[in-house]
């Protein structure tokens, strides 16, 4: 008695379609980035030195504005994302 089964496949989940959020990144955002980087070592650098003036501003301005700033700048030719 050779009783053929029926193989039950599982049910193929289907994907939502992925929304553009309008996230190019672009020569702007590499070179923001780069600043960012420089600054950042420059600051940890004035840091190691001994320097409490130099190394805070440094560091601020590299985490709260340069890498922010990479993150969020766009293109001209850029739509609005929305």
């Amino acid at each position: 008695m050779n009783a053929s089964r029926a193989t039950i496949k599982p049910r193929q989940q289907r994907k939502p379609p992925e929304t553009d959020l309008g996230f190019n990144w672009g020569l702007a955002n590499s070179l923001l980035l780069g600043a960012a980087l420089a600054v950042l070592a420059a600051g940890y650098l004035a840091l190691a030195k001994g320097s409490v003036t130099l190394a805070p501003v440094l560091l601020v301005l590299g985490y709260c504005g340069l890498i922010p700033a990479a993150l969020l700048v766009r293109g001209r030719a850029q739509g609005s994302g929305e």
